[in-house]
């Protein structure tokens, strides 16, 4: 194909192939200031179609979005000590404002557990209050040292979660409710990635939380990515910020918290789980456009632009293509590179015939169809392909997991599997020197943990993003 002489092989260069993807699918470019990325429209329209996906799963699961302010005092993040020494490398602080220097530091937003906590102190009173159940979408910053687009930008866009719970059981509940009906869900059924999901070591924990679950996916070099992950925070943030609440026995508890997180580090897991040498390969669920009706030359426009209106009518997200006055072949790498799924070519030939031809872009193959049931064989091709790509990541994250007996055993790209107590945390301290991190622990069967202290656990460990 054309493309690969626009792109760096993988197998050449990983990392300047992901950046070729970025730039040549006109995604994204970084900012005028380090660190900091411009999402272009194909990139923000992927994360639009993520967010609609995501947020649907959210508000079904009973949650409400707000919004709050993205300055935060300094003070609140020193009221979890945990939390301020988790993130302080991190923190952007404003100090002056208005031509004056600030009486105190405000910190942009670099997570909401503070700012959200300090509201949930004046709005729960008694236990009917509870559960208290919501989503923001916003920006953050983190100041990066070694940023990379979407993986890790100073400013990026996510999702954050936030509730209080009368109980542990509550908040444990509602920490594993998002792990699986909102995260799992979206990822596996829409982004069509295979991921491992469990519990973070101790060492691995979000800052100020008791227990972090994670999905961790494999991506083409063989690095893990944290995809999304949810907090239980325990009472640490509710007792920082005096979240408390008269129960039943007209008593008065401290809540249980959690928090939770998707961000567009996602699109980076969507580039590296199915690009290929050339570009991107998107799943149809989230393609911003799922077929690209292509007008081989100027006499079909019409036909074509007819197509593109039935597949819209069918619900299918379809795009006429009708510069005919552009190369068709150049065209055609235009849009594999930005990794529509099918595209729909049609010429003279193809009209006389009654024929219309269908490329896939996941493997690539043609196959020609009548035009009178075009409609039809567009959408269950999509099921196909958004299926075909969910087994190409499970195949692909099953013969690149092995499983060892000890930690000096680990070496190379891919999961590696072994008991956790053979980890521990001098085991921990010996990968980090080699660049390597438990991902997550799981049971025996693969389930999820209820805490870190069960029998039998197993670790997931690699080098990761």
């Amino acid at each position: 194909m054309a493309a690969k002489r626009v792109l760096t092989p993988q197998t050449d260069d990983f990392p300047r192939w992901y950046q070729d993807v970025v730039a040549k699918a006109d995604m994204a470019e970084n900012g005028a200031v380090r660190g900091t990325m411009v999402m272009k429209p194909w990139g923000y329209a992927l994360w639009e179609r993520i967010q609609d996906e995501v947020d649907r799963r959210i508000k079904a699961t009973g949650h409400d979005n707000v919004m709050f302010p993205m300055f935060i005092p300094h003070s609140f993040l020193e009221k979890e000590a945990e939390h301020v020494e988790g993130f302080s490398p991190e923190l952007a602080l404003v100090t002056h404002a208005g031509g004056e220097e600030l009486a105190e530091p405000l910190v942009v937003r670099p997570t909401s557990e503070t700012v959200i906590g300090d509201a949930m102190s004046r709005w729960i009173q008694g236990y009917r209050d509870l559960p208290l159940l919501l989503n923001q979408w916003a920006n953050v910053v983190r100041w990066e040292m070694r940023p990379r687009i979407f993986l890790r930008t100073t400013e990026f866009l996510w999702q954050e979660g936030h509730t209080a719970h009368a109980t542990f059981e509550d908040a444990q509940a509602e920490t594993l409710t998002i792990h699986d009906r909102v995260y799992l869900e979206a990822i596996r059924d829409c982004m069509a990635i295979d991921v491992v999901s469990g519990l973070k070591t101790r060492r691995e924990t979000f800052a100020g939380a008791d227990l972090t679950y994670t999905h961790e996916g494999l991506m083409r070099d063989g690095k893990a990515l944290q995809m999304a992950t949810s907090h239980n925070l325990g009472q640490n943030f509710a007792k920082g910020f005096d979240i408390t609440f008269t129960d039943s026995e007209n008593t008065i508890q401290h809540a249980w918290t959690t928090s939770w997180g998707m961000s567009t580090r996602t699109i980076g897991a969507l580039i590296m789980s199915h690009g290929d040498d050339d570009g991107l390969r998107l799943p149809p669920v989230l393609a911003p456009r799922q077929v690209v009706v292509m007008a081989v030359k100027e006499d079909v426009v019409d036909v074509c632009a007819d197509l593109d209106k039935r597949l819209a009518r069918a619900g299918v997200r379809s795009k006429l293509d009708d510069r005919t006055d552009a190369s068709f072949g150049r065209r055609a790498v235009e849009w594999e590179l930005k990794g529509v799924p099918l595209r729909l070519e049609l010429g003279p030939r193809d009209l006389a015939a009654g024929v219309v031809t269908l490329a896939r872009r996941d493997t690539g193959t043609k196959e020609t169809v009548a035009l009178d049931g075009i409609t039809d064989r567009v959408i269950d091709m999509l099921v196909e392909i958004q299926a075909d790509l969910l087994a190409d990541s499970r195949t692909r994250r099953q013969a690149q997991t092995t499983d060892v007996t000890a930690v000096a055993d680990i070496d190379g790209p891919g999961f590696f599997r072994m008991p956790y107590a053979d980890v521990g945390e001098g085991g921990e301290d010996a990968l980090a020197e080699r660049g390597y991190t438990v991902r997550c622990l799981v049971t025996e069967d693969g389930g999820l943990p209820q805490s870190r202290e069960e029998k039998g656990l197993v670790a997931y460990i690699a080098k990761a993003y």
